[in-house]
């Protein structure tokens, strides 16, 4: 977590899909394995965007004058209601996947709308790609438009489990997930039934957790017996605990809310970029991760205004360092070493032993390429490490690998 180990002209070695070592020299019993050769680029671990949503693609970056519960209002939900046209979401989720393949992500935890085929239409142009991922058919039946709400509980179940079953064992790289969008938008009979589903399809679960001071006050007149906000996920047995789970943001997670996190091994998808658009606040990272709760690193997309998981550890270093210098000095800034944590190993976490060359990992790599690094021989693979997650320049990407499977060239 506190230090990157970085090699010049080191070589990785694979079998079977899975790291059996690194070497400054590679050792004569690999002599004769086939060797593919990347000269002075970089070869990094596979980065794991843990919450993006892919129906707000089309509008990134825009509504960032306003706070969470208004942009969603005004810009996320009529954009999501035109995903029950299917030849709209074809070009939409195609523009999605097609960024998503040329970035440095390998892994993502993808939210998609309430309109089934259009989140298997998702499902099936990621998978084609190689990419491996979950994807949700949100769930929302209140507080929200009529024109993106499910017809009534007893049908969003029905469409809910018969998603599940049609796409659980359907493709190689994509699985489901269940996402209630929030509690705000879930009646308590529909969480409850999503909870049977978990158990009856044994299934993780995604959500958003204390994003912001308004949405926590609503889960307050909502769930008055709850003692905090993830406590109330956790009386509709929706938290984690024998499950894998994220939740998105937690950046108001009182100590609380933390220690049920840490409790139930909740992943937290920090979304630093989103966090500051919609003036929802910073997190404490560096206190989450001395504390031992998992944390990955998240783009939010379209709170967060790209895709880009380097430019998303740009933005994960300069909010602690606001946040330390503005509001709580107790919690210091994140190092680039546990940035770069966030978006492989932390984030790689949730999807198994993934976002490392450690032996038995599987192998989720891209490589780039220095062309666009200023004098790249003349710097070390630490320096154009941080110079490239400071430029974020996903176009220089030359190829991936995800589970050893080459995708892209």
């Amino acid at each position: 977590m506190d230090e990157i180990v970085c090699l010049e002209q080191g070589s990785i070695v694979v079998e079977n899909a899975r790291v059996t070592g690194v070497f400054q020299t590679l050792p004569a019993r690999y002599a004769a394995l086939p060797v593919l050769d990347y000269g002075h680029r970089l070869i990094l671990p596979g980065m794991s965007d843990l919450h993006v949503h892919a129906p707000q693609f089309a509008f990134r970056g825009l509504g960032m004058d306003m706070e969470l519960l208004e942009w969603l209002n005004t810009y996320t939900f009529p954009e999501e209601s035109k995903y029950k046209d299917l030849d709209y979401a074809e070009r939409a989720y195609g523009s999605f996947a097609s960024h998503l393949l040329r970035s440095t992500t390998t892994r993502a935890a993808i939210f998609a709308t309430i309109h089934v085929p259009a989140t298997e239409l998702l499902m099936q142009k990621l998978d084609a790609m190689g990419l491996e991922c979950f994807v949700g058919k949100v769930n929302m039946n209140r507080n929200s438009p009529v024109y993106l709400r499910e017809i009534s509980t007893n049908q969003a179940l029905r469409d809910t489990e018969r998603w599940i079953c049609e796409t659980k064992a359907r493709y190689a790289h994509v699985r489901p997930i269940l996402t209630p969008r929030f509690i705000p938008s879930c009646t308590d009979d529909l969480m409850f039934g999503l909870a049977r589903l978990r158990v009856k399809y044994d299934l993780p679960v995604q959500s958003h957790l204390s994003e912001n001071y308004s949405e926590i006050a609503w889960i307050r007149e909502l769930c008055p017996r709850s003692k905090n906000y993830g406590d109330a996920y956790e009386q509709f047995g929706m938290f984690g605990g024998g499950y894998p789970c994220i939740m998105a943001h937690c950046v108001h997670s009182n100590e609380d809310e933390q220690a049920l996190m840490q409790k139930n091994g909740v992943f937290i998808a920090h979304s630093p970029e989103s966090n500051m658009n919609l003036a929802s606040g910073v997190a404490p990272i560096n206190k989450f991760l001395d504390n031992g709760l998992q944390v990955g690193l998240a783009t939010d997309v379209a709170g967060g205004s790209h895709e880009s998981m380097l430019r998303a550890m740009t933005h994960a270093i300069q909010a602690s360092k606001l946040r330390w210098r503005l509001y709580d000095q107790d919690v210091k800034p994140l190092s680039f070493d546990r940035a770069f944590y966030l978006a492989t190993m932390g984030g790689g976490a949730f999807f198994g032993k993934v976002g490392s060359f450690l032996d038995g990992y599987e192998f989720d790599a891209v490589v780039l390429d220095d062309a666009a690094l200023d004098h790249p021989q003349e710097l070390s693979v630490r320096a154009r490490l941080e110079r490239a997650a400071y430029l974020a320049d996903d176009r220089n990407l030359t190829a991936k690998f995800v589970a050893g499977q080459k995708i892209l060239g």
